[in-house]
């Protein structure tokens, strides 16, 4: 790691983090050790376990941006996050940037043009660890103003295996933090997926139309649902048009503010 970054402030950092382990300032003492390797703006913690609402184990946002990137997304917009959908167990810990894991048309979905943009995000960059019980945290450093270099990314690499450590460390025994949240004994992430895009319909949907709102939302074109369902794109879109004449609406906006507002009654 010599001449990647301060090799001084690291070594303070990291040893602050492991002695900050079990202890409440370890998600700071952490945090601040990844700043010491690359500078970013704000950082939070999710934790995930099967259906279950994402717990924020820790953010140091001000208040607005928290109600966005907190408050609103825990209401129901974490189902159409890529981190979300890739955090579902059994997952493999790894460092990802947010558009390696998004869907093709991710940017023109609508969760990204109604609720991500919000954020103010240039980028976000996600440290992905599986803490054991079906539950995986994912470890975010945000970037309001330019995008992460190759060279930083490299950087958050090499210290992967060192935030990995911790995390699984600190974190054992997570699954009790999701004891008081309803939810079944056995993995549901899909059900509560296929549920929440079910009951959208309130029954005027057939299963395939239904199918096609959840890859139209989560920023798939009509191009990748084909593949995935193994139907012609064009064949997709007449879906789609028979999708909004059902539903009364006439853009992908329309649609992700019913879907949303569908959330609520699950």
């Amino acid at each position: 790691m010599a001449g990647k970054f301060d090799t001084e402030t690291w070594v303070a950092a990291s040893a602050a983090a492991v002695t900050a382990i079990g202890t409440a300032g370890f998600p700071k003492a952490l945090t601040d050790a990844m700043r010491a390797v690359v500078p970013f703006e704000f950082t939070v913690t999710f934790a995930y376990y099967r259906d279950r609402r994402p717990i924020d184990i820790y953010d140091d946002f001000p208040a607005a941006k928290r109600r966005v990137m907190v408050d609103d997304y825990q209401e129901g917009p974490y189902l159409l996050d890529p981190f979300y959908l890739h955090s579902a167990a059994p997952t493999t810990s790894r460092l990802v940037r947010l558009r390696e894991l998004a869907p093709d048309r991710f940017y023109q979905a609508e969760y990204f043009r109604n609720y991500y943009v919000q954020t103010g995000l240039a980028e976000e960059i996600g440290f992905i660890v599986d803490v054991g019980d079906d539950v995986s945290v994912v470890i975010s450093a945000m970037r309001e103003h330019k995008a992460f270099s190759a060279k930083e990314f490299r950087d958050f690499q090499a210290v992967f295996p060192f935030i990995e450590a911790c995390a699984r460390k600190h974190w054992v025994g997570l699954i009790e933090d999701f004891a008081g949240q309803p939810g079944s004994e056995e993995p549901r992430l899909p059900k509560l997926i296929d549920d929440a895009f079910q009951s959208f319909g309130r029954n005027l949907l057939t299963p395939r139309e239904a199918e096609i709102v959840e890859y139209t939302l989560k920023g798939h074109s009509a191009e990748a649902t084909g593949q995935a369902l193994g139907i012609a794109p064009g064949t997709v879109r007449i879906h789609r048009r028979n999708i909004y004449g059902k539903l009364g609406v006439s853009s992908q906006g329309a649609l992700f503010s019913k879907f949303m507002s569908s959330l609520e009654e699950l």
